[in-house]
Formats: structure tokens, sequence, C-alpha cells
């Protein structure tokens, strides 16, 4: 009898299978696979010369895998790549390793912004060092500027310790 008002019947016949007998399922599984291998094998030899009038389910299973499915509806006519419906392969070491040493991923946006950011800034000191830039011409006539007022204010001191030396002399 329940307890209460409202019952909840969600949880009560709940069986979970043992890893033992998933196992078990796991080792069946294999070894009709392998059985269907061989006689796969064994009837392509035998119908070599045949045109496969009595191909069994297991000719129909493995052909499955090499052609895709035929598409259903309008989804046959329009190429759609999306990328959460390919199927992902698993990948060897080797070849990852391999890939990493001969061909490079291709970069993202903002890696290869940054890049091109680098490149500018990089050209844009040659450009100021060489002076082929305005701000680097500004800088240039502002230190000319600068010289020739610091050559004047030399000269004049100068002229005022020839000054001082001619009138301590004459004293």
């Amino acid at each position: 009898m329940p307890r209460g008002k409202y019952t909840n019947h969600k949880g009560r016949n709940r069986k979970f299978t043992s890893p033992e007998e998933l196992e078990e399922q796991r080792k069946q599984e294999e070894l009709k696979q392998k059985w269907r291998k061989e006689h796969q094998e064994s009837s392509s030899e035998e119908e070599s010369g045949d045109n496969k009038s009595g191909s069994g389910s297991s000719e129909e299973s493995d052909s499955d895998d090499d052609h895709p499915t035929k598409a259903k509806g309008v989804s046959g006519l329009i190429e759609v790549e999306n990328p959460n419906r390919v199927v992902k392969k698993n990948k060897k070491l080797s070849n990852l390793n391999n890939l990493g040493e001969g061909e490079k991923a291709p970069l993202s946006r903002r890696e290869r912004e940054e890049i091109e950011r680098q490149r500018a800034a990089a050209a844009y000191q040659k450009a100021h060092a060489e002076g082929k830039t305005d701000q680097a011409r500004a800088d240039l006539a502002r230190l000319a500027i600068i010289r020739q007022q610091r050559e004047e204010a030399a000269k004049r001191r100068e002229a005022e310790k020839k000054a001082k030396e001619e009138t301590t002399k004459k004293r």
C-alpha cells in the first residue's frame, strides 16, 4: 500500500545487467563476427563464379559498412556538412606524431590576427628606425631644432667666457 497520496512508479522494476553478463555477451558477439568473417571468406571462394544469387544477411551487413546508407527524403539531395554528424574515428598515436612534424594545423582567426599584428608592428619599427614614417620625420625635425638650439647656447656660453676672460685680463 502506498504511504502517501502520490506514488512514483519509476524506480520499481529496474534490473541492472551484471558486468560478468556484459562481458559474456561481448565475447559471444566477437565469436559471431569471427564466424561470419570466416564463413564469408569461404562462401566467397565457393561463389566466385556465381552472381551472388544466394547472398546472406552477413554479406548485407558488411556491405552496409562499406557504402553509406541511402538518405531518406530530401536530405539525399542536399549536402550538409554538420561537424556534429561526422563519426569521429580513433587516431593512432604514430599518425598523430607524424602529423605534428609534417603538417601544421590551420591557425585560428585570433592566431592569424595576432601574427599579422606582430608583423605590422615589426614593419613599422623598421620603417621608423629608417626614418620613413611621419612620426619618425617629426621626431628627427624636433631633434634637429633642439641640436641647433644647444649649439647656439654653447656658442653664447663660449662668447660669455671669452668676454669674462678679456675683462679680467684688462684689469
